[in-house]
């Protein structure tokens, strides 16, 4: 799939596009979530997605997400974002609808964590927060292999 958008922004799911140093930078940098990742963890993460969606400005990335899933019941949403600058455009709610509305895992359950950014993801179709949740975080030897 490759779409363009407005301004000639355009959203791609080639692997072999992502721009792995740039999406490395952002995540191990700024993302809260991922700060520190080691680039062979964001490598493999990459590399072992089921699906991959980048945004891009020409051949510059500005935006990501990847998808992991068992591909029977449900997938999981990671490593959203969109670079700053490029922020407040819709181009955030469109890399992500693309991600959970096309393509071969659209007609599963998709799940994510996230600390902000519920409005977006409610427009997706999200619910909110609940209870119901139970996370195992990985202990520091765990959480340094992946």
């Amino acid at each position: 799939m490759r779409r363009t958008l407005t301004d000639g922004i355009e959203l791609d799911d080639t692997k072999d596009r992502i721009d792995r140093v740039e999406v490395h930078r952002f995540l191990s940098e700024v993302a809260y979530w991922s700060l520190g990742r080691p680039r062979a963890t964001q490598d493999r993460l990459i590399d072992e997605a089921a699906r991959v969606v980048g945004l891009y400005d020409g051949d510059r990335q500005i935006g990501f997400c990847r998808a992991a899933t068992d591909r029977t019941s449900f997938v999981y949403l990671a490593d959203v974002y969109v670079l700053e600058e490029y922020r407040g455009r819709g181009l955030g709610e469109a890399l992500v609808r693309e991600m959970v509305e096309n393509g071969e895992l659209a007609r599963l359950r998709w799940l994510l964590h996230t600390q902000d950014m519920h409005a977006l993801y409610r427009k997706l179709g999200f619910e909110e927060p609940d209870y119901k949740v139970m996370e195992r975080r990985p202990t520091r030897n765990e959480s340094e292999s992946g």
